[in-house]
């Protein structure tokens, strides 16, 4: 079908919705908004919806709310304890000081959901999201769902970015991102290159090096956080300045300071919390130059180090992998164009869970409801503007 007519039946069937409600068939209905994501930034989205009184769903692609948590490295806890980890209106219950483990915040995550009684769809996966007539028109799972206006809940942890030159390596060294590691017994045995030394490459070095692997992490130090996670007066002085602060009230959209950092943080994400590069040291991890290409199939370094591993972990990174979005919303990098989180010339859209979308906190648990709270408000004033 040409896409333009398309589009024009598409406007015509969100009018028609708006006169006559769903289609007998059910598989068309109308919605004052949609959010799209049920992870910590779309229930925080719809916290605040519910409090303002809208009528919204939300949308979840995987078969429960908190899978994206659920599916990462066993050994993975989050790098903030609980008193950083509540979402709005609802504390994580327990020691404030304690790390949670990733199954422990899937959880919390499905217990806010019921708390609150938020109406999240699982299951349900968006494959296109396009403009019709004053709304937006969003297809999922043969539905077609009508919205006045649409939130993309999604933080940019989406899909796995792996350099082009991974194809080229020797079909006989294992290869996977960090999304799809578990466990050290996915990997063959023998050395292991983890390429990128963020959070995810340090933690997962960590992981494999007490399994018994010689592990190399290739990459540039991407900064460090001040203070030893572990460290008691860190935890109850020092931590909170950083990510209080700092991350959520200096590094902002609206400092000076806060604008140059921007495009660090949004396209290398957050410097090192809990494993330092000295913790990797001193737990036998060799730390070695960037990985950029290959020779006779091995993996080479930028100094010409050629390295004979049998396994290669791809730390490199995500985006938003947001091709289904059928809207002129994205910069050069694959980043959305909004103002917290308000895209301007799409009235209607926003989005809400990316790296800096205000803040360095946007994309963590406790500074996420801001920008959520701010979205829905905006939201209300439009809702209540087409009304008046």
């Amino acid at each position: 079908m040409n896409p333009n007519l398309e589009l024009l039946e598409e406007g015509a069937a969100y009018e028609s919705l708006k006169r006559n409600g769903a289609d007998r068939s059910g598989s068309e209905e109308q919605f004052d908004v949609v959010v799209i994501g049920a992870g910590q930034a779309g229930l925080s989205v719809g916290h605040h919806l519910a409090r303002l009184g809208l009528s919204f769903v939300i949308l979840e692609a995987q078969p429960r709310i908190g899978d994206s948590w659920r599916q990462r490295w066993d050994s993975l806890r989050l790098f903030t304890p609980a008193k950083f980890d509540s979402l709005d209106g609802w504390p994580y219950p327990g020691n404030p000081n304690y790390f949670p483990t990733k199954d422990e915040m899937a959880d919390y995550l499905e217990a806010y959901a019921a708390h609150f009684k938020l109406p999240v769809r699982t299951g349900v996966k968006v494959e296109r999201l396009a403009r019709a007539g004053d709304g937006y028109v969003l297809h999922a799972g043969g539905r077609r769902l009508f919205a006045h206006h649409v939130v993309v809940a999604m933080a940019t942890y989406q899909r796995p970015r792996v350099p082009q030159f991974a194809k080229e390596l020797d079909s006989r060294i294992a290869q996977m991102h960090s999304l799809e590691y578990r466990r050290p017994s996915q990997l063959p045995p023998g050395d292991v290159l983890i390429v990128g030394a963020a959070n995810s490459g340090a933690e997962i070095a960590i992981d494999l090096i007490r399994s018994g692997r010689r592990v190399c992490v290739s990459g540039r130090n991407p900064g460090e956080v001040p203070f030893d996670v572990n460290d008691p007066f860190a935890l109850a002085v020092i931590m909170p300045i950083v990510f209080r602060i700092v991350f959520h009230r200096i590094l902002t959209r609206d400092t000076p300071m806060g604008r140059n950092a921007a495009p660090q943080f949004t396209l290398k994400g957050l410097p090192l919390i809990r494993t330092k590069f000295a913790h990797l040291l001193k737990a036998g991890v060799t730390i070695v130059p960037r990985t950029e290409g290959v020779s006779e199939g091995k993996p080479r370094l930028a100094d010409g180090t050629v390295l004979d591993v049998s396994s290669v972990v791809w730390c490199t990174g995500f985006d938003m992998g947001c091709s289904w979005i059928e809207l002129p919303v994205f910069d050069e990098h694959g980043e959305p164009k909004q103002e917290r989180g308000v895209v301007p010339g799409e009235p209607g859209l926003y989005f809400v869970g990316p790296h800096f979308l205000y803040s360095v906190s946007s994309t963590m648990i406790h500074g996420v409801g801001r920008d959520a709270r701010r979205v829905a408000e905006k939201i209300a004033q439009r809702q209540r503007s087409k009304v008046a």
